[in-house]
């Protein structure tokens, strides 16, 4: 059987670099989606290897261009990916190839890494740990001249309702005036016994696993990104996040951490708004809270940006 032959590089068509007998309409972004690149990423002083979804666009500027050289997209991407962590200051490097490899084609530039990410969370009372996974997002943009960097997670906590617990309180102090009277003479013995049976705690508030996402822009001359310092921070603020492994006395401390901090979804929204406020590697934020209810079947919602001008705008 007699093979084709083939042709030198230089002698291959490349249809999209003929050009076209009339203007057409520009595009704004052309380029790939869905692209499974594994990945370094470069957290503070650590890195940690990722399996990311990747986005990667160009505009296309010109008007008698038939398209752009997607192979040029994947190629810088995969040449960022094996040679170094991305970090902040490598995912700027990447968006000035991505714009020169086009520069007679395109004026900017847009990539976005999408992944789990998974940090080791220790228990809140014995030795015992596990692994925690948070979504997280890391997007950079290059348009006229100036580039954005973008960092978004989500992590998980347990709120508890402040209303019902008030409720569950008054519930209990009726079945206390029923089983001991109102004479103000109690056995202390017997009151303790009977805090301990579930016909003296005849109620409880309703708790719900719930949502924080956090989408920040991130300042000028930012090398790393701070995922972790992220993480710590949120978790810190709402002090109730989801645990992994747990022994009974793990479980304990976090029934008492969600009777500490009773919160409304606004409740967690100011906790968080205060916490990012003060961090100055953040240009600017956006935060939105979902409590999963368990009492509805809806979801509370709060939201809340930095408030800067030509930032993020406050909506859902």
């Amino acid at each position: 059987m007699n093979r084709p032959e083939i042709l030198p590089v230089s002698e291959l068509p490349d249809v999209a670099r003929l050009g076209l007998d009339s203007p057409l309409e520009t595009l704004d972004w052309v380029g790939m989606s869905g692209i499974h690149q594994p990945l370094v990423i470069r957290d503070g002083a650590a890195n940690r290897a990722v399996q990311s979804r990747v986005q990667i666009y160009v505009d296309l500027a010109d008007e008698l261009a038939k398209g752009i050289h997607m192979s040029r997209l994947y190629l810088i991407l995969d040449e960022h990916a094996e040679s170094r962590a991305l970090s902040a200051a490598g995912l700027k490097l990447m968006l000035a190839s991505l714009l020169e490899s086009h520069r007679d084609l395109s004026t900017q530039a847009f990539v976005q890494f999408d992944f789990d990410y998974f940090l080791r969370r220790k228990a809140l009372v014995t030795d015992n740990s596990g692994w925690n996974s948070y979504p997280v997002t890391i997007r950079g943009t290059l348009q006229n001249g100036a580039i954005v960097l973008e960092l978004e997670l989500a992590v998980q906590y347990s709120s508890t309702c402040p209303c019902s617990a008030a409720l569950a309180r008054q519930l209990i102090q009726d079945q206390f005036e029923a089983d001991f009277g109102a004479d103000g003479r109690v056995d202390a013995a017997a009151v303790r016994a009977w805090l301990g049976t579930e016909q003296g705690i005849v109620a409880t508030p309703h708790s719900q696993r719930s949502t924080a996402r956090v989408l920040v822009r991130l300042a000028e001359g930012l090398e790393t990104f701070p995922i972790t310092d992220l993480v710590d921070d949120i978790e810190g603020a709402l002090k109730t996040p989801v645990q992994t492994a747990v022994k009974r006395e793990d479980e304990q401390e976090f029934a008492r951490l969600n009777g500490q901090n009773l919160m409304f979804c606004e409740d967690a929204g100011r906790k968080l708004q205060a916490v990012l406020n003060d961090d100055d590697r953040l240009a600017d934020f956006w935060v939105r809270i979902e409590h999963h209810e368990s009492l509805h079947a809806h979801n509370a919602v709060a939201i809340v940006s930095k408030g800067v001008d030509g930032g993020y705008l406050p909506l859902p």
